[in-house]
């Protein structure tokens, strides 16, 4: 019994394993190919290009066509089109003989109304656009939003930005107003608060209300890892959270977001790390700096490298490192860093990971991109 029960385990944490498979997008001999997080091949270089995976599928070339692979490099669509874009919510937006289309993963075309442009899924919707209105269509290719908006933007957390005139507000994937479009400007949604500005005045909306804060003439948005954002005040930075209330005076020339309970802020030319009391807790010291895993470890960088500290200011891993983009494609803070314990770095013109010792994951490569979770 106890030997059927550990195979059923092995079987089952073989099954987690295999689903929760990441790979990273690198470029080796001017071929793009894939590696796991053992810097193994996953799928060698062999494509002409290649895009990152989103969910099961990645979308590669071969003798100038496009099409999409599987995480084992076999083609579950045909190179066979001129343009194509990423698969979600089960579609992918594709061109073929000067016409745009959704496929499904069978190479299935999704029958839609009529749009004069195709738009990518988000969130299990898409843009549909009638002259200068623009709706929105469900999976089914189901219209759930008559066009009439002029501009939906890209869905974060659940929530769209919405414009109806000169006046933005946020729409949840049904079509429907969370909130009404009635500010100049609105930041994405998030968990811990909403900005936005009505004529000159920026504040936050907290149950359904604006709250202006006065002398603000900035404001970033939140996001789902700290109670506070940053903003600007008389060419100072500092801290607010989702009541509009200071938390942390402006007192900085520069700040980043908080995350792991801690966030980089510069004076002059240097650059070191706050809590969310506003308590310095390590010196402000280095070049350059960027915001904390949730591993604990942050970059930063002293003349022209970049290493990493952990939360005590201590230098865990050496100066020895650039870590701007690889492939071209910019990147945010949170990209900069750690993310699931794996780290994307360049040395001596070459692209790599480590691991939180600092150990290298195979070898280098011409380019890479970070890893991504093929299972959802």
């Amino acid at each position: 019994m106890k030997s059927i029960f550990f195979f059923a385990l092995t079987l089952i944490m073989g099954t987690s394993a295999i689903s929760s498979q990441e790979l990273a997008l690198v470029r080796d001999n001017d071929q793009f190919g894939y590696i796991n997080k053992s810097g193994e091949y996953a799928i060698q270089p062999q494509f002409e290009k290649a895009a990152d995976f989103s969910g099961k599928y990645a979308a590669a070339m071969k003798d100038k066509k496009w099409g999409f692979i599987n995480t084992t490099g076999q083609w579950v669509i045909q190179p066979e089109y001129d343009r194509v874009k990423e698969f979600n919510s089960g579609y992918a937006v594709v061109m073929q003989y000067d016409q745009w289309k959704y496929i499904n993963d069978k190479g299935e075309t999704l029958s839609i109304p009529a749009t004069d442009k195709v738009y990518d899924f988000d969130n299990g919707v898409a843009v549909i656009r009638n002259g200068d209105k623009i709706g929105l269509i469900d999976t089914n290719g189901k219209t759930i939003l008559e066009p009439k908006y002029d501009e939906i933007k890209g869905y974060n957390n659940g929530y769209a930005k919405y414009k109806n005139g000169a006046t933005w507000g946020l729409l949840n994937n049904k079509g429907e107003v969370f909130v009404p479009a009635e500010y100049d400007e609105i930041g994405d949604y998030s968990k811990n608060g909403i900005w936005a500005r009505k004529g000159e005045s920026f504040g936050v909306i907290n149950n359904g209300s604006f709250t202006p804060i006065a002398g603000i003439d900035k404001i970033w948005d939140f996001t789902n890892d700290s109670a506070l954002t940053y903003a600007r005040s008389n060419k100072k930075m500092g801290y607010i959270n989702g009541k509009g209330e200071w938390v942390i005076q402006p007192t900085y020339d520069k700040v980043r977001a908080f995350n792991a309970g801690l966030a980089p802020v510069n004076n002059g030319k240097l650059w070191g790390y706050i809590n969310e009391k506003g308590e310095t807790v390590t010196e402000i010291k280095y070049s350059d700096a960027e915001i904390f895993s949730d591993n604990g470890l942050a970059p930063v960088k002293e003349k022209k490298l970049w290493g990493f500290i952990d939360k005590t200011g201590k230098l865990v891993i050496p100066m020895e490192y650039d870590i701007s983009s690889g492939l071209g494609f910019l990147q945010s803070g949170s990209d900069k860093g750690f993310i699931n314990g794996i780290a994307k770095v360049k040395k001596d013109k070459k692209w790599g990971f480590i691991d939180e010792n600092g150990k290298v994951l195979g070898q280098w490569h011409q380019n890479a991109e970070n890893f991504v979770d093929t299972s959802k």
